[in-house]
Protein backbone atom coordinates (compact mmCIF):
# COMPACT_ATOMS: atom_id res chain seq x y z
CA UNK A 1 0.00 0.00 0.00
CA UNK A 2 1.49 3.30 -1.12
CA UNK A 3 1.42 6.03 1.53
CA UNK A 4 1.32 9.39 -0.29
CA UNK A 5 2.20 12.61 1.49
CA UNK A 6 1.46 16.27 0.90
CA UNK A 7 4.30 18.78 0.70
CA UNK A 8 4.02 22.02 2.67
CA UNK A 9 6.95 24.41 3.12
CA UNK A 10 9.36 21.83 1.74
CA UNK A 11 8.39 19.07 4.19
CA UNK A 12 6.30 15.90 3.61
CA UNK A 13 3.09 15.78 5.63
CA UNK A 14 0.69 12.93 6.36
CA UNK A 15 -2.31 15.03 7.34
CA UNK A 16 -4.80 14.22 10.07
CA UNK A 17 -7.11 12.11 7.90
CA UNK A 18 -6.60 9.96 4.81
CA UNK A 19 -8.60 8.45 1.97
CA UNK A 20 -7.99 5.48 -0.30
CA UNK A 21 -7.06 5.59 -3.96
CA UNK A 22 -8.42 2.68 -6.03
CA UNK A 23 -6.71 1.02 -8.95
CA UNK A 24 -9.34 1.01 -11.74
CA UNK A 25 -7.90 -2.19 -13.20
CA UNK A 26 -8.05 -4.30 -10.04
CA UNK A 27 -10.77 -2.42 -8.19
CA UNK A 28 -8.57 -2.58 -5.08
CA UNK A 29 -7.21 0.24 -2.94
CA UNK A 30 -3.51 0.59 -3.69
CA UNK A 31 -2.63 3.87 -1.94
CA UNK A 32 -3.78 6.24 0.77
CA UNK A 33 -3.71 10.00 0.39
CA UNK A 34 -4.03 12.80 2.96
CA UNK A 35 -7.15 14.94 3.17
CA UNK A 36 -5.96 18.51 3.64
CA UNK A 37 -7.78 20.76 6.07
CA UNK A 38 -8.42 24.43 5.49
CA UNK A 39 -5.60 24.97 7.99
CA UNK A 40 -3.28 22.94 5.76
CA UNK A 41 -4.25 25.08 2.77
CA UNK A 42 -3.62 28.22 4.84
CA UNK A 43 -0.17 26.98 5.84
CA UNK A 44 0.71 26.07 2.25
CA UNK A 45 -0.33 29.49 0.95
CA UNK A 46 1.45 31.24 3.82
CA UNK A 47 4.65 29.30 3.09
CA UNK A 48 4.42 30.09 -0.61
CA UNK A 49 3.78 33.78 0.15
CA UNK A 50 6.71 34.05 2.54
CA UNK A 51 9.10 32.32 0.17
CA UNK A 52 7.94 34.42 -2.77
CA UNK A 53 8.70 37.67 -0.96
CA UNK A 54 11.83 36.57 0.87
CA UNK A 55 13.53 34.41 -1.73
CA UNK A 56 12.02 33.31 -4.99
CA UNK A 57 11.03 36.51 -6.76
CA UNK A 58 14.59 37.84 -6.36
CA UNK A 59 16.30 34.56 -7.24
CA UNK A 60 18.16 35.15 -10.53
CA UNK A 61 16.59 33.49 -13.52
CA UNK A 62 19.70 31.45 -14.18
CA UNK A 63 19.39 29.88 -10.73
CA UNK A 64 15.68 29.17 -11.21
CA UNK A 65 16.65 27.48 -14.47
CA UNK A 66 19.25 25.28 -12.74
CA UNK A 67 16.69 24.09 -10.21
CA UNK A 68 14.09 23.39 -12.89
CA UNK A 69 16.65 21.40 -14.88
CA UNK A 70 17.59 19.45 -11.75
CA UNK A 71 13.92 18.61 -11.25
CA UNK A 72 13.69 17.46 -14.88
CA UNK A 73 16.72 15.21 -14.35
CA UNK A 74 15.20 13.68 -11.23
CA UNK A 75 11.86 13.12 -12.94
CA UNK A 76 13.55 11.33 -15.81
CA UNK A 77 15.60 9.18 -13.45
CA UNK A 78 12.42 8.06 -11.64
CA UNK A 79 10.20 8.01 -14.73
CA UNK A 80 9.51 4.28 -14.74
CA UNK A 81 8.47 4.17 -11.09
CA UNK A 82 6.32 7.31 -11.29
CA UNK A 83 4.69 6.15 -14.54
CA UNK A 84 3.74 2.89 -12.83
CA UNK A 85 2.18 4.84 -9.96
CA UNK A 86 0.15 6.92 -12.39
CA UNK A 87 -1.05 3.83 -14.25
CA UNK A 88 -2.18 2.28 -10.97
CA UNK A 89 -3.93 5.53 -10.07
CA UNK A 90 -5.89 6.22 -13.27
CA UNK A 91 -5.64 3.14 -15.48
CA UNK A 92 -3.78 4.70 -18.41
CA UNK A 93 -1.55 2.28 -20.30
CA UNK A 94 2.05 2.31 -19.14
CA UNK A 95 3.38 3.36 -22.55
CA UNK A 96 1.46 6.62 -22.34
CA UNK A 97 2.23 7.43 -18.71
CA UNK A 98 5.92 6.73 -19.36
CA UNK A 99 5.90 9.07 -22.34
CA UNK A 100 4.17 11.71 -20.22
CA UNK A 101 7.07 11.70 -17.76
CA UNK A 102 9.41 12.52 -20.62
CA UNK A 103 7.01 15.22 -21.81
CA UNK A 104 6.99 16.78 -18.34
CA UNK A 105 10.78 16.82 -18.19
CA UNK A 106 10.91 18.42 -21.65
CA UNK A 107 8.51 21.16 -20.54
CA UNK A 108 10.62 21.86 -17.46
CA UNK A 109 13.72 22.27 -19.60
CA UNK A 110 11.91 24.33 -22.22
CA UNK A 111 10.68 26.90 -19.70
CA UNK A 112 13.95 26.81 -17.76
CA UNK A 113 15.43 28.31 -20.91
CA UNK A 114 13.14 31.31 -20.53
CA UNK A 115 13.81 31.95 -16.83
CA UNK A 116 16.65 34.40 -17.56
CA UNK A 117 15.08 35.83 -20.73
CA UNK A 118 11.96 37.59 -19.45
CA UNK A 119 12.70 40.76 -21.34
CA UNK A 120 10.77 44.00 -21.21
CA UNK A 121 10.96 46.71 -23.84
CA UNK A 122 11.61 50.42 -24.15
CA UNK A 123 8.70 52.59 -25.23
CA UNK A 124 9.21 55.84 -27.19
CA UNK A 125 7.12 58.70 -25.76
CA UNK A 126 5.84 61.96 -27.19
CA UNK A 127 7.87 64.17 -24.86
CA UNK A 128 11.65 64.60 -24.74
CA UNK A 129 13.35 63.98 -21.44
CA UNK A 130 11.09 61.03 -20.66
CA UNK A 131 12.21 57.41 -20.62
CA UNK A 132 9.65 54.60 -20.51
CA UNK A 133 10.22 50.88 -20.18
CA UNK A 134 8.35 47.71 -19.21
CA UNK A 135 9.24 44.66 -17.19
CA UNK A 136 7.40 41.40 -16.56
CA UNK A 137 6.52 40.72 -12.92
CA UNK A 138 5.24 37.50 -11.31
CA UNK A 139 1.81 37.49 -9.64
CA UNK A 140 3.03 35.86 -6.43
CA UNK A 141 1.41 32.60 -5.34
CA UNK A 142 -0.18 30.56 -8.13
CA UNK A 143 -2.85 27.97 -7.32
CA UNK A 144 -2.55 25.09 -9.80
CA UNK A 145 -5.47 22.65 -9.97
CA UNK A 146 -5.22 19.56 -12.17
CA UNK A 147 -7.50 16.72 -13.34
CA UNK A 148 -7.27 12.95 -12.89
CA UNK A 149 -6.75 11.85 -16.47
CA UNK A 150 -3.09 13.00 -16.85
CA UNK A 151 -1.89 14.47 -13.53
CA UNK A 152 1.80 14.92 -14.36
CA UNK A 153 1.30 15.96 -17.98
CA UNK A 154 -1.28 18.55 -16.96
CA UNK A 155 0.91 19.84 -14.15
CA UNK A 156 3.76 20.07 -16.66
CA UNK A 157 1.68 22.65 -18.56
CA UNK A 158 1.42 24.85 -15.47
CA UNK A 159 4.33 24.37 -13.09
CA UNK A 160 7.26 25.17 -15.42
CA UNK A 161 6.05 28.59 -16.66
CA UNK A 162 4.90 29.50 -13.14
CA UNK A 163 8.34 28.75 -11.67
CA UNK A 164 10.32 30.23 -14.56
CA UNK A 165 8.57 33.57 -14.17
CA UNK A 166 9.22 33.75 -10.42
CA UNK A 167 5.93 32.60 -8.91
CA UNK A 168 5.65 30.13 -6.06
CA UNK A 169 2.90 27.52 -6.26
CA UNK A 170 0.35 25.50 -4.32
CA UNK A 171 -0.77 22.48 -6.34
CA UNK A 172 -4.05 20.63 -5.80
CA UNK A 173 -4.45 17.40 -7.84
CA UNK A 174 -7.70 15.50 -8.31
CA UNK A 175 -8.69 13.24 -5.43
CA UNK A 176 -9.04 10.45 -8.02
CA UNK A 177 -5.33 10.57 -8.93
CA UNK A 178 -3.09 12.38 -6.45
CA UNK A 179 -0.13 10.10 -5.85
CA UNK A 180 2.24 11.17 -8.64
CA UNK A 181 1.72 14.86 -7.90
CA UNK A 182 2.75 14.19 -4.31
CA UNK A 183 5.85 12.43 -5.63
CA UNK A 184 6.70 15.42 -7.81
CA UNK A 185 6.41 17.70 -4.79
CA UNK A 186 8.96 15.55 -2.98
CA UNK A 187 11.24 15.61 -6.02
CA UNK A 188 11.14 19.41 -6.04
CA UNK A 189 12.45 19.45 -2.46
CA UNK A 190 15.13 16.91 -3.43
CA UNK A 191 16.13 19.05 -6.41
CA UNK A 192 16.94 21.89 -4.04
CA UNK A 193 14.02 24.29 -4.46
CA UNK A 194 13.75 26.57 -1.41
CA UNK A 195 11.04 25.40 1.03
CA UNK A 196 7.71 26.95 0.11
CA UNK A 197 8.30 27.27 -3.63
CA UNK A 198 6.42 24.06 -4.51
CA UNK A 199 3.61 22.98 -2.18
CA UNK A 200 1.09 20.16 -2.72
CA UNK A 201 -2.23 19.80 -0.91
CA UNK A 202 -4.61 16.90 -1.54
CA UNK A 203 -8.28 16.13 -1.02
CA UNK A 204 -11.67 16.57 -2.62
CA UNK A 205 -13.44 19.58 -4.09
CA UNK A 206 -13.66 21.31 -0.71
CA UNK A 207 -9.85 21.56 -0.69
CA UNK A 208 -9.92 22.96 -4.20
CA UNK A 209 -12.51 25.55 -3.15
CA UNK A 210 -10.36 26.54 -0.17
CA UNK A 211 -7.37 27.03 -2.46
CA UNK A 212 -9.03 28.87 -5.34
CA UNK A 213 -10.94 31.11 -2.91
CA UNK A 214 -7.93 31.87 -0.71
CA UNK A 215 -7.10 35.58 -0.42
CA UNK A 216 -3.38 34.82 -0.67
CA UNK A 217 -3.61 33.37 -4.18
CA UNK A 218 -2.55 35.80 -6.91
CA UNK A 219 -3.10 33.58 -9.96
CA UNK A 220 -5.19 30.45 -10.65
CA UNK A 221 -4.73 27.86 -13.36
CA UNK A 222 -7.37 25.14 -13.55
CA UNK A 223 -7.81 22.05 -15.73
CA UNK A 224 -11.01 20.06 -15.42
CA UNK A 225 -14.66 19.94 -16.34
CA UNK A 226 -16.62 22.94 -17.55
CA UNK A 227 -19.06 22.93 -14.60
CA UNK A 228 -16.26 23.05 -12.03
CA UNK A 229 -14.38 25.54 -14.19
CA UNK A 230 -17.38 27.85 -14.05
CA UNK A 231 -17.33 27.75 -10.23
CA UNK A 232 -13.60 28.46 -10.21
CA UNK A 233 -14.17 31.40 -12.57
CA UNK A 234 -16.84 32.76 -10.25
CA UNK A 235 -14.50 32.51 -7.25
CA UNK A 236 -11.71 34.20 -9.19
CA UNK A 237 -14.03 36.96 -10.41
CA UNK A 238 -15.11 37.80 -6.87
CA UNK A 239 -11.49 38.59 -6.01
CA UNK A 240 -10.46 39.77 -9.51
CA UNK A 241 -7.77 37.09 -9.68
CA UNK A 242 -6.33 36.31 -13.14
CA UNK A 243 -7.32 32.86 -14.31
CA UNK A 244 -6.35 30.29 -16.92
CA UNK A 245 -9.01 27.69 -17.70
CA UNK A 246 -8.39 24.52 -19.71
CA UNK A 247 -11.74 22.77 -19.81
CA UNK A 248 -13.59 20.19 -21.87
CA UNK A 249 -13.89 19.52 -25.56
CA UNK A 250 -15.98 17.80 -28.18
CA UNK A 251 -13.44 17.95 -30.93
CA UNK A 252 -14.27 17.43 -34.62
CA UNK A 253 -11.92 15.26 -36.67
CA UNK A 254 -12.76 15.99 -40.31
CA UNK A 255 -11.94 13.49 -43.08
CA UNK A 256 -12.24 14.70 -46.68
CA UNK A 257 -12.45 12.35 -49.63
CA UNK A 258 -9.06 13.50 -50.94
CA UNK A 259 -7.26 12.45 -47.74
CA UNK A 260 -4.93 9.50 -47.32
CA UNK A 261 -7.71 7.40 -45.85
CA UNK A 262 -5.46 4.76 -44.31
CA UNK A 263 -3.65 7.45 -42.32
CA UNK A 264 -6.91 9.16 -41.45
CA UNK A 265 -8.40 5.96 -40.04
CA UNK A 266 -5.34 5.34 -37.87
CA UNK A 267 -5.46 8.95 -36.67
CA UNK A 268 -9.18 8.77 -35.96
CA UNK A 269 -8.85 5.55 -33.93
CA UNK A 270 -5.89 6.88 -31.94
CA UNK A 271 -7.62 10.23 -31.50
CA UNK A 272 -10.60 8.75 -29.65
CA UNK A 273 -9.52 5.40 -28.20
CA UNK A 274 -6.08 6.46 -26.99
CA UNK A 275 -6.31 6.92 -23.21
CA UNK A 276 -9.74 5.27 -23.42
CA UNK A 277 -11.10 8.58 -24.70
CA UNK A 278 -10.27 10.25 -21.38
CA UNK A 279 -8.58 13.30 -22.81
CA UNK A 280 -9.99 16.77 -23.39
CA UNK A 281 -8.70 16.80 -26.98
CA UNK A 282 -10.26 13.44 -27.91
CA UNK A 283 -11.51 13.46 -31.49
CA UNK A 284 -14.94 12.27 -30.40
CA UNK A 285 -16.80 13.62 -33.46
CA UNK A 286 -15.57 12.10 -36.71
CA UNK A 287 -16.94 14.10 -39.65
CA UNK A 288 -16.60 12.07 -42.85
CA UNK A 289 -17.11 13.22 -46.44
CA UNK A 290 -20.08 11.29 -47.78
CA UNK A 291 -18.30 9.76 -50.84
CA UNK A 292 -15.94 7.86 -48.50
CA UNK A 293 -18.26 7.50 -45.50
CA UNK A 294 -18.94 3.76 -45.80
CA UNK A 295 -15.29 2.94 -46.41
CA UNK A 296 -14.04 5.00 -43.46
CA UNK A 297 -16.76 3.84 -41.08
CA UNK A 298 -16.10 0.20 -41.94
CA UNK A 299 -12.37 0.57 -41.40
CA UNK A 300 -12.93 2.33 -38.07
CA UNK A 301 -15.21 -0.44 -36.84
CA UNK A 302 -12.74 -3.12 -37.93
CA UNK A 303 -9.83 -1.45 -36.14
CA UNK A 304 -11.87 -0.69 -33.03
CA UNK A 305 -12.74 -4.36 -32.75
CA UNK A 306 -9.04 -5.29 -32.69
CA UNK A 307 -8.01 -2.95 -29.86
CA UNK A 308 -6.39 -5.00 -27.11
CA UNK A 309 -7.86 -4.31 -23.67
CA UNK A 310 -6.20 -5.54 -20.50
CA UNK A 311 -3.74 -4.81 -17.74
CA UNK A 312 -2.50 -1.24 -18.32
CA UNK A 313 0.89 -2.20 -16.85
CA UNK A 314 1.34 -4.70 -19.70
CA UNK A 315 3.22 -2.92 -22.54
CA UNK A 316 1.12 -4.86 -25.05
CA UNK A 317 -2.18 -3.43 -23.80
CA UNK A 318 -3.62 -0.82 -26.14
CA UNK A 319 -6.50 0.49 -24.00
CA UNK A 320 -6.96 0.33 -20.26
CA UNK A 321 -10.01 0.84 -18.04
CA UNK A 322 -11.70 4.16 -17.42
CA UNK A 323 -10.36 5.87 -14.36
CA UNK A 324 -13.14 5.71 -11.77
CA UNK A 325 -16.64 4.41 -11.09
CA UNK A 326 -18.55 7.73 -11.51
CA UNK A 327 -16.97 8.18 -14.93
CA UNK A 328 -17.70 4.55 -15.87
CA UNK A 329 -21.38 4.97 -15.01
CA UNK A 330 -21.65 8.29 -16.85
CA UNK A 331 -20.15 6.86 -20.06
CA UNK A 332 -22.56 3.94 -20.05
CA UNK A 333 -25.50 6.30 -19.50
CA UNK A 334 -24.51 8.40 -22.52
CA UNK A 335 -24.07 5.29 -24.66
CA UNK A 336 -27.63 4.33 -23.74
CA UNK A 337 -28.77 7.85 -24.65
CA UNK A 338 -27.20 7.40 -28.09
CA UNK A 339 -29.21 4.25 -28.60
CA UNK A 340 -32.40 5.92 -27.43
CA UNK A 341 -31.92 8.85 -29.82
CA UNK A 342 -31.58 6.54 -32.80
CA UNK A 343 -27.86 6.59 -33.53
CA UNK A 344 -26.68 3.41 -35.26
CA UNK A 345 -24.50 1.40 -32.90
CA UNK A 346 -21.78 -0.04 -35.15
CA UNK A 347 -19.62 -1.69 -32.49
CA UNK A 348 -19.15 -1.80 -28.73
CA UNK A 349 -21.85 -0.30 -26.58
CA UNK A 350 -21.24 -1.59 -23.08
CA UNK A 351 -18.83 -3.00 -20.51
CA UNK A 352 -16.06 -5.19 -21.87
CA UNK A 353 -15.96 -8.84 -20.88
CA UNK A 354 -12.84 -10.94 -20.44
CA UNK A 355 -10.50 -7.96 -19.96
CA UNK A 356 -10.11 -8.35 -16.21
CA UNK A 357 -11.94 -7.06 -13.19
CA UNK A 358 -11.50 -3.41 -14.04
CA UNK A 359 -13.76 -0.63 -15.30
CA UNK A 360 -13.52 -1.55 -18.98
CA UNK A 361 -15.83 -0.21 -21.66
CA UNK A 362 -15.71 -1.66 -25.15
CA UNK A 363 -14.52 0.75 -27.87
CA UNK A 364 -17.84 2.10 -29.08
CA UNK A 365 -18.71 3.58 -32.48
CA UNK A 366 -22.01 5.19 -33.46
CA UNK A 367 -22.74 5.83 -37.12
CA UNK A 368 -25.12 8.15 -38.99
CA UNK A 369 -25.13 10.47 -36.00
CA UNK A 370 -27.02 13.76 -36.20
CA UNK A 371 -25.16 16.78 -34.76
CA UNK A 372 -27.92 17.49 -32.24
CA UNK A 373 -27.78 14.09 -30.56
CA UNK A 374 -26.33 13.98 -27.04
CA UNK A 375 -23.50 11.68 -28.10
CA UNK A 376 -22.49 14.34 -30.63
CA UNK A 377 -22.99 17.38 -28.40
CA UNK A 378 -21.92 16.39 -24.87
CA UNK A 379 -18.40 15.60 -23.75
CA UNK A 380 -18.44 11.90 -22.87
CA UNK A 381 -14.77 11.58 -21.86
CA UNK A 382 -14.72 7.92 -22.75
CA UNK A 383 -14.11 5.51 -25.65
CA UNK A 384 -17.17 6.56 -27.67
CA UNK A 385 -16.95 7.85 -31.25
CA UNK A 386 -19.77 9.54 -33.18
CA UNK A 387 -19.44 9.45 -36.98
CA UNK A 388 -21.27 12.25 -38.78
CA UNK A 389 -21.51 12.43 -42.60
CA UNK A 390 -21.18 15.71 -44.53
CA UNK A 391 -21.56 16.68 -48.18
CA UNK A 392 -19.21 19.60 -48.72
CA UNK A 393 -16.61 21.84 -47.10
CA UNK A 394 -19.08 24.45 -45.90
CA UNK A 395 -21.24 21.83 -44.20
CA UNK A 396 -18.20 20.28 -42.54
CA UNK A 397 -17.13 23.61 -41.08
CA UNK A 398 -20.66 24.44 -39.97
CA UNK A 399 -21.06 21.11 -38.13
CA UNK A 400 -17.58 21.39 -36.62
CA UNK A 401 -18.24 24.87 -35.22
CA UNK A 402 -21.84 24.32 -34.14
CA UNK A 403 -20.87 23.18 -30.66
CA UNK A 404 -20.33 24.79 -27.26
CA UNK A 405 -16.68 23.72 -27.16
CA UNK A 406 -13.63 24.90 -29.06
CA UNK A 407 -10.52 23.12 -27.81
CA UNK A 408 -9.18 21.11 -30.74
CA UNK A 409 -9.93 19.91 -34.25
CA UNK A 410 -8.39 17.76 -36.96
CA UNK A 411 -8.41 18.03 -40.75
CA UNK A 412 -7.43 15.20 -43.08
CA UNK A 413 -6.91 16.24 -46.69
CA UNK A 414 -4.42 15.98 -49.53
CA UNK A 415 -5.27 19.49 -50.74
CA UNK A 416 -3.04 22.16 -49.18
CA UNK A 417 -5.42 24.93 -50.28
CA UNK A 418 -8.29 23.19 -48.49
CA UNK A 419 -6.14 22.69 -45.40
CA UNK A 420 -5.54 26.44 -45.13
CA UNK A 421 -9.14 27.37 -45.90
CA UNK A 422 -10.65 25.01 -43.37
CA UNK A 423 -8.20 25.57 -40.51
CA UNK A 424 -8.74 29.32 -40.82
CA UNK A 425 -12.50 28.86 -40.40
CA UNK A 426 -12.46 26.39 -37.51
CA UNK A 427 -13.26 27.74 -34.04
CA UNK A 428 -10.69 25.79 -32.05
CA UNK A 429 -7.55 26.63 -30.13
CA UNK A 430 -5.53 23.78 -31.67
CA UNK A 431 -5.96 22.34 -35.15
CA UNK A 432 -4.02 19.38 -36.54
CA UNK A 433 -3.70 18.62 -40.24
CA UNK A 434 -3.04 14.99 -41.24
CA UNK A 435 -2.22 14.07 -37.65
CA UNK A 436 -3.99 14.13 -34.30
CA UNK A 437 -3.16 14.43 -30.57
CA UNK A 438 0.39 15.58 -31.33
CA UNK A 439 1.96 17.74 -28.59
CA UNK A 440 5.07 19.88 -28.23
CA UNK A 441 6.48 22.05 -25.47
CA UNK A 442 6.87 24.89 -27.96
CA UNK A 443 3.28 24.82 -29.27
CA UNK A 444 0.69 26.91 -27.35
CA UNK A 445 -2.40 25.05 -26.20
CA UNK A 446 -5.83 26.20 -25.02
CA UNK A 447 -9.41 26.65 -26.07
CA UNK A 448 -12.22 29.03 -26.86
CA UNK A 449 -15.91 29.07 -25.95
CA UNK A 450 -16.72 26.59 -23.16
CA UNK A 451 -13.31 25.01 -23.53
CA UNK A 452 -11.82 27.85 -21.51
CA UNK A 453 -9.38 30.68 -22.05
CA UNK A 454 -5.70 31.43 -21.70
CA UNK A 455 -2.83 29.41 -23.13
CA UNK A 456 -0.53 26.73 -21.80
CA UNK A 457 2.81 25.62 -23.26
CA UNK A 458 4.82 27.67 -25.68
CA UNK A 459 6.07 31.21 -25.17
CA UNK A 460 2.46 32.34 -24.75
CA UNK A 461 2.27 30.59 -21.35
CA UNK A 462 4.77 33.06 -19.88
CA UNK A 463 2.20 35.83 -20.25
CA UNK A 464 -0.29 33.82 -18.16
CA UNK A 465 1.95 34.00 -15.08
CA UNK A 466 3.19 37.58 -15.35
CA UNK A 467 1.82 41.09 -15.52
CA UNK A 468 3.43 43.99 -17.35
CA UNK A 469 4.77 46.77 -15.15
CA UNK A 470 5.38 50.08 -16.87
CA UNK A 471 8.05 52.47 -15.55
CA UNK A 472 8.19 56.12 -16.69
CA UNK A 473 11.19 58.29 -15.74
CA UNK A 474 11.48 62.05 -16.21
CA UNK A 475 15.18 62.83 -16.59
CA UNK A 476 14.77 66.34 -18.01
CA UNK A 477 15.52 68.00 -14.67
CA UNK A 478 12.78 70.55 -15.33
CA UNK A 479 9.47 71.05 -13.60
CA UNK A 480 6.82 69.64 -15.89
CA UNK A 481 3.19 70.64 -16.07
CA UNK A 482 1.42 67.27 -15.62
CA UNK A 483 -1.52 68.56 -17.65
CA UNK A 484 0.74 68.90 -20.69
CA UNK A 485 1.20 65.13 -20.78
CA UNK A 486 -1.70 63.62 -22.59
CA UNK A 487 -2.83 60.10 -21.76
Amino acid sequence: MKHARMVIDGAPEDGTARFESFNPYTGQAWATVPTATTGDVDRAVEAATRTFHDTWRTTPGVQRARLMTALADLLESRADAIAEMETRDNGKVIRETRNQMGFAARNLRFFAGYADKLYGRTVPLDHPGMFDFTRRRPYGVAGLVTAWNSPIALLANKLPPALATGNTVVVKPSEHASVTTCELGLLAAEAGFPPGVVNVVTGDGAVGDALTGHPGIGKISFTGGSATGTRVAEAAARRLVPLTLELGGKSPNIVFADADLDRAVVGAVAGIFGAAGQTCIAGSRLLVHRPVYERVAGAIVERAGRIRLGDPLDPGTEMGPVANRPQFDRILALIEAGRDEGAALLTGGGPAEGAGEGLFIRPTVFGDVSPGMRVAAEEIFGPVLSIIPFDDEDEAVRIANDIDYGLAAGVWTGDIDRAHRVTERLEAGSVWVNTYRATAAQAPFGGVKRSGYGRERGEEALAEYTYVQNVMIDYSGAARDPFSIRT
